[in-house]
């Protein structure tokens, strides 16, 4: 039996369900592919009435014995396999007594018989099989999707990115998928870096909520100019090498040059959404084909004809089952659909992954052998930071986030803009994505009809005071350089508060704002808050009320930007930016 599951020589009748045992302790199914793997002994075998021997070599078992057929490596044998042929030896002994147990029972009442267990029909133990060894699926637009089992190990490859985060966390998880544009070994494909470590062509930041109840899946077009921050990385020989920062270049050269790794790409993110990123996976462009392989072809829909020379996508409109090269070509493909730009492309790659999750969250998808050849083609395509960087890590880090219903995954586009002064590239709509990325780091949902007011009413109308009567004093504990005087500036000449003060810095560092008040100055609070667009979290109220002349203390963290730019993240995804649902079945590329 190789790891795929597929009989070799005198294995050529094993069925690959044989091959998974329940295990109590944890309630999954575990695939026993190493008999130092099998785990405790098997109890004695309980033989019900009536059952038959099979009368072929090795026939120590029955024709109904469901346990797990042994497996043979390098000439070692389980004990099963030393039963001797039918004719003699134990295998006929044990015949003999089947025939005895068969003839006490006939002499026996019927009525004392019991009825034989029913088995579980192939349906329900596909729903096991999957709630048992499917985690949360993961895809860049030439990503990877991944079913984790312990015998998958040896098929992971990691990277030391200077960050060694736990592969679970009680706090929201923000992953790095990473699609690059190397595709090893394929030849002149006629796309991709032939021979390169490949550049960050599909990136897709997913942020999962602390509760597990959604996810945000963000693209960031990999022609984005932004800033690349000074990038220490891992050499062979164990010694650490600073990449130098660049300005203004495109995104998509985070990884791959001047000998960036995936580490360079994670900071460069970090550094454009302000989002602390927690794990990198990272694939290249035999990923989406041997994936789609593996799964028998994803389901897309063209909204028109398409016939792209370049990516060599022919696809006439309606639905479609695409898989290896054509599957490829469908998330490689931009200039038959859309405006022909990479943003066309994403969301071609938005509704190729959208459809994969569905089909990989299935329960018709629970065949033992269509799972494992998932997950080789999946573990073989990864290569991840060295916090998930093993096939137990990885069954962890799926298993806690496997809990997000695939209504609450909603993929969204970067807002950008047309760069003025290079057509081929974009800049960030900032007034579009400051509050886009807001609400990330502050953990909101996404996900549609998720608004302010769902599952609550709404607050109470709380008194304001007048901006002459507002009095706070303003200090920086993390803010821009000169913030505590620019909000101060903001406070008295735009919104008329003469009585707010400059105090300079604070004497310690916050990583959010926050305003402290006594409850007799609840008003004034309530005024300064709606101002600075401040979220509840960052008001603080006091036990016992302020002197008539003491301020209020605003502390700004580092997540305050400008005075005037609202800290509180929005509860509504903001207007023009482009959002769908992964379960959206109805997705057509036009």
């Amino acid at each position: 039996m190789d790891a795929q599951g597929r009989g070799q020589a005198g294995d050529d009748n094993v069925d690959p369900a044989d091959q998974w045992v329940f295990d109590p302790n944890t309630g999954n199914y575990e695939l026993r592919l190493d008999p130092k793997g099998q785990g405790p002994a098997r109890p004695a075998d309980r033989k019900a009435p009536g059952r038959r021997a099979t009368g072929k070599p090795g026939a120590g078992r029955d024709d109904t014995d469901t346990r797990p057929l042994p497996v043979q490596r390098g000439g070692r044998k389980d004990k099963d396999d030393d039963a001797e042929p039918a004719a003699g030896g134990r295998a006929a002994r044990r015949a003999a007594d089947r025939a005895g147990a068969e003839s006490a029972a006939a002499a026996g009442s019927a009525a004392t018989r019991r009825k034989p267990k029913p088995k579980k029909s192939v349906k329900r133990k596909a729903v096991y099989w999957t709630a048992g060894v499917v985690g949360f699926v993961l895809v860049a637009g030439c990503g990877t999707a991944f079913v984790i089992y312990e015998q998958l190990d040896g098929n992971i490859r990691k990277v030391d990115v200077g960050e060694e985060n736990s592969a679970v966390t009680d706090g929201p998880v923000n992953l790095l998928v990473i699609g690059t544009d190397a595709r090893t070994g394929k030849g002149d494909s006629g796309y991709g870096d032939s021979g390169s470590v490949g550049h960050a062509d599909t990136t897709i930041l997913m942020h999962v909520s602390k509760d597990r109840t959604n996810a945000t899946a963000l693209s960031i077009p990999r022609d984005l100019i932004t800033d690349i921050p000074d990038c220490p990385t891992k050499q062979p020989d164990g010694s650490t090498k600073v990449i130098p920062g660049q300005q203004q270049v495109r995104f998509n050269t985070s990884l791959g040059q001047e000998g960036r790794d995936p580490g360079c790409t994670w900071r460069t993110v970090e550094k454009l959404t302000g989002v602390k990123v927690n794990h990198f996976m990272m694939a290249d462009f035999n990923a989406v084909k041997d994936l789609s392989n593996a799964v028998d072809g994803v389901e897309v829909c063209a909204g028109k004809d398409i016939n792209d020379p370049k990516s060599h996508l022919k696809l006439t409109a309606g639905r479609h089952v695409v898989k290896g090269e054509q599957a490829l070509a469908f998330v490689r493909t931009r200039h038959a659909v859309g405006t022909g730009s990479d943003l066309s492309r994403i969301q071609l790659q938005q509704q190729f992954v959208g459809s994969l999750i569905r089909k990989l969250k299935s329960s018709a998808f629970g065949s033992p052998t269509k799972l494992l050849d998932v997950a080789q083609a999946a573990t073989k395509a990864l290569t991840v930071d060295t916090g998930i960087g093993s096939a137990s890590k990885l069954m962890d880090f799926g298993s806690d986030l496997k809990r997000v219903d695939l209504n609450k995954i909603t993929f969204a586009t970067v807002p950008v803009l047309d760069n003025p002064r290079d057509k081929a590239t974009v800049v960030l709509d900032t007034a579009k994505a400051d509050p886009l990325f807001k609400m990330v780091q502050q953990d909101h949902t996404l996900s549609k009809g998720a608004g302010k007011d769902q599952g609550g009413k709404k607050a109470a109308p709380v008194k304001k005071a007048p901006a002459e009567l507002v009095r706070v004093d303003v200090t920086n504990g993390g803010g821009p350089f000169g913030a505590a005087q620019e909000t101060v500036d903001w406070l008295q000449n735009n919104k008329g508060a003469r009585l707010s003060t400059n105090a300079g810095n604070a004497s310690e560092k916050l990583a959010a704002t926050r305003l402290e008040y006594a409850p007799n100055q609840a008003d004034q609070a309530a005024t300064l808050a709606e101002w600075m667009g401040l979220p509840k979290s960052a008001l603080k109220q006091t036990a016992t009320d302020a002197g008539p002349r003491v301020p209020m203390k605003l502390v700004l963290g580092k997540d305050f930007t400008a005075p005037g730019s609202p800290i509180e993240a929005p509860t509504e995804t903001p207007a023009g930016v482009q959002h769908v649902n992964a379960d959206d079945k109805n997705i057509c590329a036009k």
